[in-house]
C-alpha cells in the first residue's frame, strides 16, 4: 500500500497549479497526505481527483501575510490520526524540527498531539526541508515542498511516498525533475540554492 506525501504547496504564491509530475507520481496511491500551507484549497480538489486526501491546516490557510483565509473544510484539520494498512498515521503541520531540548523535542510533541494513541508514522511540513527520521519508534517524515524547496524561489522540489506493505512503515523522498521523479540524493542534498 502506497500513500502520497506532499506539503507546503503555497498555491497560488508559488505557481498557479502543481507540477504535472506530482500527479503522475501519485497515480495509484491509496490516499494523499498534505502537510499544510496549502494556501488555496483548489489544490486539494486537484489532488482528490487522484485519491482521498487528508490535510493539516497550516499557518498559510489562516489569512497571515495578507493571504485569503481558507474556510473550514472536512479534508483539513489541525491534526489527523487515521488508520491505513494496519498502521496509525499521524498528520500535522508543525513539529519542533530542529529539536530544542529539553522542552521542544519531537517525542514530547508527539505525546502532546496524540495523548491517547501513539502513531506509527507522523508526517509534518512547515520547514520545506525534506527529512526522514525515527523518533522513539515513530517514523517522522517531512516531504519538503514541491514548489518552494528549502524556502527558495519557485522550482521543482520534492514529494514523498509512504510504503505500508512491510512490518514497519517506510518512506522515500523523491526529487521532481523535468521528466518525472527520481529518488532524492541525500548525499548531495546541500544544493547551491
Amino acid at each position: 500500500m502506497k500513500i502520497g506525501l506532499i506539503s507546503d504547496t503555497h498555491i497560488p504564491e508559488s505557481t498557479d497549479t502543481l507540477w504535472p509530475q506530482v500527479f503522475e507520481a501519485f497515480e495509484g496511491v491509496e490516499c494523499i497526505l498534505h502537510g499544510g500551507d496549502i494556501h488555496h484549497f483548489s489544490v486539494l480538489d486537484e489532488l482528490e481527483a487522484i485519491a482521498p486526501i487528508y490535510a493539516a491546516r497550516g499557518n498559510g490557510e489562516d489569512g497571515g501575510g495578507g493571504r485569503e483565509r481558507q474556510p473550514d473544510d472536512p479534508r483539513v484539520r489541525e491534526t489527523w490520526l487515521i488508520e491505513k494498512g494496519g498502521f496509525k498515521l499521524g498528520l500535522t503541520h508543525y513539529i519542533p524540527m530542529p529539536e530544542m531540548p529539553p522542552e521542544l523535542t519531537v517525542t514530547r510533541w508527539i505525546d502532546r498531539l496524540f495523548p491517547d494513541e501513539r502513531p506509527d508514522f507522523l508526517m509534518y511540513g512547515d520547514t520545506h526541508v525534506e527529512q526522514v527520521n525515527w523518533f522513539d519508534g515513530v517514523l517522522c517524515v517531512n516531504p519538503g515542498s514541491p514548489t518552494f524547496p528549502r524556502n527558495l524561489n519557485t522550482q521543482l522540489g520534492t514529494i514523498g511516498l509512504l510504503d505500508l506493505s512491510g512490518t514497519k512503515p517506510s518512506a522515500e523522498i523523491f526529487q521532481l525533475t523535468e521528466t518525472g521523479i527520481t529518488p532524492f540524493d541525500w548525499e548531495n542534498s546541500r544544493r547551491p540554492w
